[in-house]
């Protein structure tokens, strides 16, 4: 790429603007304007056509509305969110509407424009944890069937499998967490979910399905 990499920052803290600004304006990258809501984002990346889009995910008029109409009009720029916000559905929404890129707010200032320079390459711009949350996702795509009574049965995801089969072998909670790098809060989630799917009073319940299925045998994943 020739030239600088033009870059429109959206977010409607000045300072973090100016944060952002005086990490990419030391090297090869040219901020072409700033906004601090989706509208002015939008207005902004329609003139300049930038390379790279950076915007927050709570800023005024909404920044996954912003990212939906840059990346349908503008397929050629780059959008990578800089938010403090971890939430999984932000997350999953931000690449939904066509983000490339999800980046919190304490990343390191020198990283930042090593980031932007991967995406542009073709590379994903994730935090170690939320790359674990997407991997999570999409092996929750992945399902066990268990038998739970006549022949009904009820549809377990991957995780929820591997977090029942690890209590079944005696782990706690904290133990579970540490063995698949989940949070213990994601923990007792997946587990409240197969009490529920297993139509069991409690975890120890839903062990005892799994050690004695009321068919005999455990369904094949599929």
């Amino acid at each position: 790429m020739s030239g600088p990499i033009t870059v429109v920052v959206a977010d409607d803290h000045v300072p973090a603007r100016a944060g952002v600004r005086a990490a990419l304006e030391t090297g090869r990258f040219a901020v072409v304007a700033e906004a601090h809501d989706a509208a002015g984002a939008v207005a902004a990346a329609l003139e300049h056509e930038p390379d790279v889009c950076l915007i927050d995910v709570h800023m005024p008029g909404g920044g996954i509305a912003a990212v939906a109409q840059i990346a349908a009009r503008l397929p050629g720029t780059a959008i990578v969110m800089l938010t403090v916000s971890e939430d999984d559905e932000d997350f999953f929404d931000a690449l939904r509407a066509g983000a490339r890129g999800y980046l919190l707010k304490d990343v390191d200032p020198l990283r930042l424009p090593l980031a932007l320079e991967g995406v542009l390459a073709g590379e994903a711009a994730l935090p170690r944890v939320l790359t674990a949350r997407l991997v999570d996702r999409f092996r929750e795509r992945e399902v066990r069937r268990v038998p739970i009574e006549g022949s009904r049965t009820a549809t377990l995801s991957a995780r929820e499998w591997e977090v029942l089969e690890l209590l079944r072998q005696g782990l706690g909670t904290r133990q579970v967490a540490e063995r698949l790098f989940l949070t213990e809060a994601t923990v007792r989630s997946h587990v409240a979910s197969v009490v529920r799917k297993l139509k069991v009073p409690d975890r120890a319940a839903a062990v005892r399905l799994l050690e004695e299925p009321p068919n005999g045998r455990l369904a094949a994943r599929g």
